[in-house]
This record gives C-alpha cells, structure tokens and sequence, in this order.
C-alpha cells in the first residue's frame, strides 16, 4: 500500500500544509463545510448541460480529466481539513456508516432495480 493510501497520512499532509501557512485560524467547522459545497459544485460544472455520452468522450481528453482529478482533490483536501478539526477518524466513519447502510439497504432487498421499488415503498408511508 502506498503512503497516499492512508487516509491518515493525507489528513496529516494536509494540516501540516494549512499549518505552514498559519491557515487554521480560517478552519473552523462551518467555513469547512462550506468550503466542501463549493468545491463540489466546481466538480459538478464540470459535467453540467453535457450528456452522459458527452462526458465519455471527454474522459478520454487528459484537459478534461485533469480537471476533475484537481477537483475532487480540493473536495477530499477539505474532507480531511474538516475531519482533522472535529478529530474524527475518516475510517472509522466510513467503516460504521457502512455497516449502518447494510443494516438500512439489505442486498438481498435492493440490488439492482429493487432499490427504486425499496425507496418507492418508503416514499409512499
């Protein structure tokens, strides 16, 4: 496994970038989150008013991609600058939201087109 791998060592990279340049005093929770939204929604005009055959063709433009890895970056930089501030362990997180979502989406009862019938039946009580 790489280095980059781990979700610590980038949350680390990350602070200890924000740190050198006395940044964290800008750190807070809402500005974070904020932040988060921003950046997602850079990531998201990169795809708005081009259809899904559009955007195969341009996955294969390195321009084009390159953008996109830049801004999922930025989003995952400040899921970690976030992360580090509320001194959650990202992991862990994920790890427990998972197994909630298992217990919440059973297989068995959502794969494939069974989940609309799933989210259907909870819309409608």
């Amino acid at each position: 496994m790489k280095r980059t791998d781990s979700l610590e060592y980038l949350k680390k990279m990350v602070s200890k970038f924000r740190d050198e340049r006395g940044w964290k005093i800008y750190h807070n929770p809402k500005d974070l989150a904020i932040s988060i939204i921003i950046e997602a929604a850079e990531l998201l005009e990169l795809f708005q008013w081009r259809t899904v055959d559009e955007i195969k063709t341009l996955l294969n433009n390195n321009e084009f991609k390159s953008k996109i890895i830049d801004e999922i970056a930025d989003v995952m930089i400040y899921i970690l600058s976030l992360a580090d501030i509320l001194a959650i362990d990202l992991g862990k997180a994920v790890e427990i939201k998972i197994r909630k979502n298992e217990k919440k989406y059973p297989a068995d009862l959502v794969y494939g087109g069974k989940f609309r019938d799933l989210i259907n039946k909870r819309t409608l009580t």
